[in-house]
């Protein structure tokens, strides 16, 4: 049964003619190398997949780009990668199917990208950390208490909230620098509590 994609077949013949002879030659070498692999269209280019990403190939106007998302744990001795600490993914560029190196050389990049998936799906996880304390409930200011005392419409709506939706309410009156921008918070506060809004009720309300 062949691994391969349609989607991946259309995206060749898409691609420049410069690039296609590229493209076809670096697809048969990920799967000489691993014969399970998958492939699939993700971000609109090809990639090659067991147990997580493997590699990736891509054509550009003048180029194809040929990627390994585990480079860093590669052995490369003929440093064909570029490597750019600014993100995961290193990867070569070639503009003509005689710029690939010997097909051993990606052979043994691509079997070594395969072997670290496949030990990272293998090793047992790890078990988690100590959990972390839970955090003390916060403590109701002195000016929001005596306001709330005022609207019980509001100091029901407190009352209720979770102990992280009134953290968010007593961290932002707290923070304010100067006792007008307290006070001004406050009445904020409580006129929102009493429509029983959450601090940050709008941007809530945009994720649903």
């Amino acid at each position: 049964m062949s691994n391969k994609n349609p989607a991946v077949d259309a995206y060749f013949s898409k691609a420049a003619p410069f690039a296609r002879p590229i493209l076809v030659k670096l697809r048969a070498l990920f799967h000489s190398a691993g014969p399970q692999l998958v492939e699939t269209i993700k971000w609109g280019i090809p990639h090659f997949e067991r147990h997580g990403i493997v590699g990736s190939v891509a054509a550009f106007q003048k180029h194809v780009s040929l990627g390994f998302w585990k480079a860093f744990e590669l052995n490369d001795p003929q440093q064909v990668l570029i490597k750019s600490r600014r993100t995961t993914l290193c990867a070569c560029q070639f503009q003509t199917r005689a710029d690939l190196p010997a097909d051993r050389v990606l052979l043994a990049l691509i079997r070594q990208a395969i072997k670290l998936n496949i030990a990272a799906a293998n090793s047992p996880k790890k078990k988690s950390a100590v959990p972390k304390p839970k955090r003390p409930a916060p403590r109701m200011p002195a000016d929001l208490a005596a306001a709330l005392r005022g609207n019980p419409r509001a100091a029901e709506t407190y009352s209720a909230f979770s102990p992280s939706h009134k953290r968010e309410y007593i961290e932002w009156i707290s923070e304010a620098k100067r006792p007008e921008t307290r006070a001004r918070r406050v009445a904020q506060t409580v006129g929102q509590l009493s429509a029983g809004k959450a601090m940050n009720w709008k941007y809530e309300r945009k994720g649903k």
